[in-house]
């Protein structure tokens, strides 16, 4: 083997080439670089390589073919994925092929099912064409008879003549030439919707939204518009369109309402009632309100009947309708104990009810009303109602007598009538309901029976013993004398008024009393008037709703149902209600819900519309007015609803024009955080009345300095209020005259200034006290003295009947025969009365 062995020499010539560069920099330097150009090597393959890697390919491949710097096993690899890369092709390109043939079967599908259709609608419009065609011929046919019929009867002699003309033009000829334009036309038609389709083969393979679920042109026609479309399609057979007849439709019109769903209403287009209220001058758009006027002229205008509706058509459902007489059943009797306070009506219906409920109230005095049944020895069934006496319980002693049959009036025989006892004479006037006057304190040695009722007499109450229809019975709540007596008063008293109620209708009640129970949530006292409570009835009662969950009685039992006059603890409400509020049953919970929020949105746009009916002008005349009054604000928390009732009540009498009592928040139950929360931004107490701050309250209230006071007698947080009040009233300040005294001389002092030579003529003159300096008994000046002098010597006063010397404080106006007069202020606290 030579040393050649083929391959070419090595040298130079193909390799780089030098040159010679000249750089240039700053300040005339130059440079020479020597620069080599390498030419880009090209690899020709032999001759024989092609046939040799066809007959004998390598697994790595001809490695003259190859790319420098590739290895055998990457060379391996790179031919594996490209053969997976064209199987992946192929494998894709098949996929796509079978999914084209399958989008062309669901066109030719689709396509195939249009046509059908069209087919059908075709047949269904043709078959409708020839049998209105049909009938108009049948018609004609009547029509050219009677004329035949009418031309024969008025003359005879030319009835063949006549006879042949009708029937040469009425007689059938196979089918009639007008139809050939309808046919044309539906050629006509079909030719252009096949013209307008060419296209839609651009979008054939695409796959919507609506044909994916089975709508056509992306939307889904109702069966009304189907029904729309047939019958437009029978009209145009028939020959022509008719005039559809305006459907008047009754438009309950509430007293607001939003433009479209006026049109709603009517089945009217929004567009055409947008028109129509901008040609009365309103720019108004679909979505905005417009009022019940407004919306009657537009229903009027097209051709609709008007319903007016109002909000409280809600609590229709519980309308009070008349009961059958067939219905109607005895009740027990519901009365009430009134009277003043201390005059003993818990101790008498303690006497009656043989309990001791009078030893449980705070300070002996009841401060809640309370419901009890009786059951006498004669099987009788009373239900009473007992209530507070003191004068904050107004509102008690109103709602006690509006929900009862009879009233006792319970007057002490040894105290007579007091302010309370003719309130509750007034109460049971406005009432309307009869009465019973109980004398109590028989017993005592002071009792005076005949003062009773002659003082009664004075209020228009005339007892029976002085020859009125009032009855009296004097009894003894210690002693038990007369018990029977009343009792057999209040039974003949019922049985005169024959009260009854039905049993079996959903039943209707009164709130006596509302409290928040922490065990048991929001507790009703409620008495049943009219129907049966039962466990389980949805009810709403004013602003709340809820469902019967348990019924306590009087003695703390669980029972079932409650009939007419029976008072129960009504367990399940989702809110404490007001005292007095009505509780009627409904059907189901969604009415009582909707019922309850109608309330208290008509609650709430009062209270709105309360504020917002004040001018700008009356705003500021209110500030000036209320700018010198101070306010007392204070957060009231009570156990029950009719107590935080009263004493908000009595809050509002406390005060003069001075000072007043503000409640910023009155409640029901225990104290919360959140009270106490408020209680410091607004810098007031917290009256609990018989209820307690919890123990997150406790300490937040110790943190954050706020005062919270707690009371069982109504008495005692009156008083404290009013003397806290009363601290806010400025000092009263009142001059008290000590003396006069007479300038007989004014002499220049230096140092001093002009100095009075004086005799005190009355009283005394003291060195602190105020003087004023009269002038023909005209005053013309008041400050102090600043001097005050007996001979030499400066003295804190002089007597009546000596000389002294006296210098004002900065005033030197002074002449002699001016009358110097001496007086003291002093400031006297005031309270409210």
């Amino acid at each position: 083997m030579s040393d050649n062995d083929g391959k070419k020499t090595l040298g130079l010539r193909g390799g780089s080439r030098p040159g010679n560069v000249t750089q240039s920099f700053s300040h005339g330097r130059k440079k020479n670089v020597v620069v080599e150009t390498k030419r880009k090597r090209v690899v020709v393959p032999k001759p024989g390589a092609a046939k040799t890697g066809g007959a004998s390919p390598k697994a790595g491949g001809d490695p003259n073919r190859r790319p420098a710097g590739i290895s055998d096993a990457e060379m391996e690899r790179r031919l594996k994925a490209l053969q997976a890369a064209k199987a992946r092709e192929a494998e894709d390109a098949a996929k796509r092929e079978a999914e084209e043939k399958e989008r062309a079967e669901a066109r030719e599908r689709r396509r195939l099912e249009a046509e059908a259709k069209e087919r059908e609608q075709r047949e269904a419009e043709e078959k409708a064409r020839k049998k209105a065609e049909e009938e108009e011929r049948k018609k004609k046919e009547t029509e050219e008879a009677a004329k035949r019929a009418a031309a024969e009867a008025a003359a005879p002699a030319a009835a063949p003549s006549a006879a042949a003309a009708p029937q040469g033009r009425g007689a059938p000829t196979g089918k009639p030439a007008p139809t050939q334009a309808p046919r044309k036309a539906d050629r006509e038609r079909e030719q252009r919707g096949r013209g307008k389709g060419r296209d839609d083969g651009r979008r054939s393979g695409k796959l919507t939204l609506g044909q994916a679920t089975g709508g056509e042109n992306n939307r889904h026609r109702s069966m009304a518009a189907m029904k729309r479309k047939q019958e437009r399609a029978r009209q145009k057979a028939m020959g022509g369109t008719v005039e559809r007849e305006k459907v008047v439709r009754d438009v309950q019109l509430p007293e607001a309402i939003v433009v479209s769903e006026l049109a709603n209403r009517m089945a009217e287009r929004v567009a055409d009632i947008v028109k129509s209220l901008m040609n009365m001058g309103m720019m108004v758009t679909q979505n905005q309100t417009i009022d019940a006027d407004t919306a009657e002229l537009i229903i009027e205008e097209f051709g609709h009947k008007v319903v007016r509706v109002s909000d409280a058509d809600v609590e229709d459902v519980i309308s009070d309708s008349d009961e059958a007489e067939g219905d109607l059943q005895s009740r027990p009797p519901v009365i009430t104990i009134m009277g003043h306070v201390d005059h003993g009506k818990t101790s008498l219906l303690d006497a009656i009810r043989d309990a001791k409920v009078v030893s449980g109230e705070a300070g002996g005095i009841t401060q809640h009303i309370g419901a009890y049944q009786v059951k006498t020895d004669d099987d009788v069934t009373l239900s009473f109602l007992d209530t507070p006496g003191h004068a904050a319980f107004t509102s008690m002693r109103s709602r006690g007598a509006q929900v009862t049959d009879i009233v006792v009036l319970v007057v002490a025989a040894d105290d007579s009538v007091m302010p309370q006892t003719i309130e509750a004479i007034n109460h049971a006037k406005a009432a309307e309901v009869p009465m019973i006057v109980a004398i109590n304190k028989i017993d005592k040695p002071a009792a005076d029976p005949n003062k009773v009722r002659a003082e009664l007499l004075q209020h228009e109450v005339i007892v029976e013993a002085m020859s009125g229809e009032v009855q009296d019975v004097e009894v003894s709540a210690h002693t038990g004398q007369g018990l029977d007596a009343l009792l057999e008063a209040i039974a003949l008293q019922a049985e005169i008024l024959e009260l009854k109620a039905n049993p079996d209708r959903a039943a209707q009640g009164a709130v006596i009393e509302a409290q928040l129970d922490v065990g048991r949530g929001p507790v009703a006292t409620v008495l049943v008037q009219k129907g049966t409570l039962r466990q389980g009835d949805i009810f709403v009662v004013g602003e709340q709703y809820g469902k019967v969950r348990a019924l306590i009685n009087d003695k703390g039992e669980r029972v079932k149902e409650a009939g007419p006059s029976v008072p129960v603890e009504v367990l399940g409400l989702n809110g404490t209600p007001e005292a007095g509020d009505v509780l009627n049953v409904t059907a189901t919970e969604a009415q009582a819900r909707e019922i309850a929020e109608y309330r208290a949105q008509v609650a709430k746009d009062k209270r709105a519309a309360a504020g917002a009916a004040t001018t700008l002008e009356q705003l500021m005349q209110k500030a000036k007015e209320d700018e010198n009054v101070a306010e007392l604000p204070i957060l009231v928390k009570a156990d029950v609803q009719g107590s935080a009732e009263a004493i908000v009540q009595a809050m509002e009498k406390i005060g003069n024009n001075e000072v007043r009592v503000r409640v910023l928040h009155s409640g029901v139950g225990a104290i919360t955080e959140t009270d106490v929360g408020l209680a410091e931004a607004s810098g007031s107490p917290i009256m609990g009345f018989n209820v307690r701050a919890n123990a997150s309250a406790r300490n937040t209230a110790n943190q954050k300095g706020v005062e919270i006071r707690y009371y069982s007698v109504i008495y005692d947080l009156v008083d404290d209020v009013k003397a806290a009040a009363s601290g806010l009233l400025s000092a009263e300040i009142r001059e008290n005259f000590i003396g006069y005294a007479a300038i007989k001389e004014v002499f220049k002092v230096t140092g001093v200034g002009k100095v009075a030579g004086c005799i005190v003529t009355e009283g005394i003159a003291r060195r602190s006290a105020g003087v004023r300096l009269l002038r023909d008994n005209v005053v013309i000046h008041e400050g102090t003295l600043k001097t005050l002098k007996r001979f030499k010597d400066e003295v804190a006063e002089v007597q009546s009947g000596q000389e002294c010397g006296m210098a004002f404080e900065n005033y030197d106006d002074i002449r002699a025969g001016d009358v110097i007069e001496i007086f003291e202020r002093e400031e006297v606290t005031r309270t409210l009365e």
